[in-house]
């Protein structure tokens, strides 16, 4: 089974794709310079170049990033968060969790769910549609790590703040799944009484997949890291130990494709096997050469998410957009701050770990997929069409257009929190 990027790049033809990331690669790098300039950070440059020649801006003859070529180059993508993910996963070391002690725990939980009622409640006041505002709510803590996670490498922060945020955005996508999980179950088992006759297949039926895809992914992450930890055990030289490391996150990505699981949790947890289970030199000998690549990696991530970017979606967001932007804007933020105060963690991480957990993409795009397919044809049918398929185009129309906004504001909250903790530069 190969990746459907792959699929798409004979049709498409590999010289042009080769040209345009090479092309793409160099405007980038100076975008991201010139932005640099400015208080912004260079991955907003990059995204900048992506959204200019994607789709945005095909009436003015600039359309580089077509639908073909976006499907040719997906793969970049899933490579780019499985290294995103096993990056989050080789800072989560459990004596320094230990360090900022209980109160990172309910950081997490309390962001999260915070975020999902805020939401949840917000969006029920404004459409009355309970099914639609717990499928809403359920999107909210899923966050987008890469956008933090490139910030903290680009200004090379270090410090507590850091490291509660490494913890927080790396977890709270397993969290927001199963959260997701139990909100599509209530959401269908709602649509379902909708319908005269209908049988529902069960309340603890329908979390049943999503519990699997975690469970599964923590397992075969785990397999591979302590795989991974016997094969780096003697590798001396940093190029050999790069090519380890590369073949590695990709079995994990790619396992994950296969199977339908988290690539994102999978290779957290090949990240969080091998710094708790291996000597600090041996962790800094196999981060330390991936650090030398992850530039190259984000240039290209972002590039791609900005060409995804579709600025015409703005003006639809309306007023459901707008009370998800707000809701889960201070879901996240509130929840933190309260998280944090009663597991009475240290004051700059009190006041500025919300600010730097506000991107969301990937994760969340994709939940609205499933949304919008597993609900089609579910619940009560007005004008043809049903209950279901209703939230579905809601939700995909309206997930898509704020992602826009959040992958924006989130990295320049994130460098602004960073840099009020004092913590930019010192890693």
């Amino acid at each position: 089974m190969s990746a459907p990027g792959i699929e798409h790049a004979a049709a498409t033809g590999l010289p042009q794709l080769f040209t345009l990331v090479g092309a793409m690669l160099i405007v980038c790098f100076y975008a991201g310079k010139l932005i640099k300039k400015t208080p912004l950070p260079s991955l907003i440059g990059y995204m900048l170049v992506g959204a200019l020649f994607g789709p945005s801006f095909k009436h003015f003859g600039l359309e580089v990033f077509t639908e073909p070529i976006q499907n040719s180059l997906s793969f970049i993508t899933q490579v780019a968060l499985g290294f995103v993910a096993f990056s989050i996963g080789s800072e989560l070391s459990m004596k320094s969790l230990k360090r900022l002690g209980s109160g990172i725990v309910w950081i997490i939980f309390v962001e999260s769910f915070a975020a999902f009622f805020v939401v949840t409640g917000l969006v029920y006041a404004v459409t009355r549609d309970l099914p639609m505002a717990l499928i809403f709510g359920s999107m909210a803590p899923a966050s987008a790590p890469a956008g933090t996670v490139a910030i903290i490498q680009e200004y090379k922060a270090k410090g507590s703040l850091t490291q509660a945020l490494y913890a927080v955005v790396g977890f709270d996508d397993g969290l927001a799944i199963i959260i997701f999980g139990f909100a599509a179950a209530v959401s269908k088992s709602l649509l379902l009484a909708e319908a005269p006759g209908h049988i529902s297949e069960g309340f603890f039926q329908m979390l049943k997949a999503p519990t699997i895809e975690i469970l599964l992914s923590i397992v075969v992450g785990t397999v591979l890291g302590f795989l991974f930890c016997q094969l780096v055990r003697f590798i001396k030289n940093s190029r050999d130990m790069l090519i380890i490391v590369f073949g590695v996150v990709m079995l994990g990505t790619g396992l994950s494709m296969m199977w339908h699981l988290s690539l994102i949790l999978t290779n957290m947890v090949l990240g969080f096997v091998l710094v708790n289970t291996r000597r600090e030199a041996l962790v800094h000998k196999v981060t330390a050469p991936l650090l030398e690549i992850m530039p190259l990696i984000f240039v290209l991530f972002f590039c791609l998410a900005g060409s995804h970017l579709h600025l015409a979606a703005l003006p639809s967001l309306g007023l459901l957009g707008i009370v998800y932007i707000l809701g889960r804007s201070g879901g996240l933020i509130g929840g933190a701050r309260l998280g944090a105060t009663i597991g009475q963690v240290e004051e700059k991480i009190k006041k500025y770990v919300g600010l730097g957990i506000l991107s969301q993409a990937g994760v969340a795009i994709g939940l609205a997929l499933i949304v919008g397919q597993e609900f089609a044809g579910l619940g009560e049918v007005v004008d043809g069409v049903s209950h279901g398929s209703r939230i579905g185009v809601k939700v995909i129309t309206t997930i898509t257009a704020t992602c826009l906004v959040f992958e924006i504001i989130g990295p320049i909250l994130a460098k602004y929190a960073l840099g009020k903790a004092d913590e930019l530069g010192k890693g």
